[in-house]
């Protein structure tokens, strides 16, 4: 047998780590089949990288299995690319960030990545609908109804007033993934009153991003997803002035004033 070439050693320069785009992370359910689908179109942008990690989470999504996950989260957080600078971190739950609270989750991430800011789509929905100039919302999840509730006592609590609440009343957050476009459109505009000034599609486990342009142009109102408010912010915080077309008015609107005071650092 011939002899194996000598394997050479190719010298490089290492570029200092401050230089580079900015990079996000996000905290993922273990189950979650839609964030990062929607964060390929939502965060595309030369200037960002974003980073997951993934939480163990056991169906069915009821407020006594999301609060499970809590004690998991920092663990989670720290497998976040070690050593990397992170400009903010998303936690992918609209439920579980209303069910566990936003203060509890920010302080579990911060145990593993302290002075992060920590964004969870409840807080980042409540930045979208200030962007905008809304205070009264029909809200769409696909949870089951004891799920639902408490999202919409969240919103109420935060100042906004749910005038319509519906839900598919699904209890596995895969089915929640294969809801089609146009039931979700449907049941959207279902809601539509003269009262309402935007729509809420709560969870980040439903496809909605791929439906807020058809219905914002069936209605002519606004439409937030929490997909869209999360990576809306995480974008804005990483400096990024993301415009992807098709996702929604919210993308020409930068973060309220006053905004970052209320973000968990």
């Amino acid at each position: 047998m011939a002899p194996l070439p000598q394997t050479d050693i190719v010298t490089c320069q290492l570029r200092a780590t401050s230089e580079g785009p900015a990079r996000i992370g996000a905290i993922l359910l273990s189950t979650d089949q839609v964030f990062e689908a929607d964060a390929a179109h939502l965060l595309r942008d030369e200037s960002t990288v974003l980073h997951v990690a993934r939480i163990g989470f056991e169906n069915p999504t009821t407020p006594e299995r999301l609060r499970a996950m809590a004690p998991d989260l920092t663990r989670t957080a720290a497998l976040l690319v070690p050593g990397a600078d992170l400009s903010a971190v998303g936690f992918a739950c609209t439920s579980a960030s209303v069910t566990i609270g936003n203060a509890a989750v920010a302080e579990a991430v911060h145990a593993a990545l302290p002075g992060v800011p920590v964004i969870t789509p409840s807080f980042a929905a409540m930045a979208a609908f200030a962007a905008l100039g809304v205070r009264r919302v029909a809200m769409l999840t696909p949870y089951v109804r004891e799920t639902t509730e408490p999202m919409a006592a969240y919103l109420c609590d935060q100042g906004i007033d749910v005038v319509k609440s519906a839900c598919f009343a699904l209890e596995d957050d895969r089915d929640m993934a294969r809801i089609d476009d146009d039931s979700m459109i449907e049941a959207a505009c279902a809601m539509d009153t003269p009262e309402v000034q935007a729509l809420f599609l709560s969870c980040t486990a439903m496809r909605g991003a791929d439906v807020i342009d058809r219905i914002e142009t069936r209605l002519g109102k606004p439409v937030v997803t929490s997909n869209q408010a999360l990576c809306w912010v995480l974008g804005r915080m990483a400096g990024a002035d993301l415009r992807p077309v098709g996702f929604g008015r919210l993308f020409d609107h930068g973060l309220p004033y006053g905004f970052t005071d209320g973000i968990a650092g």
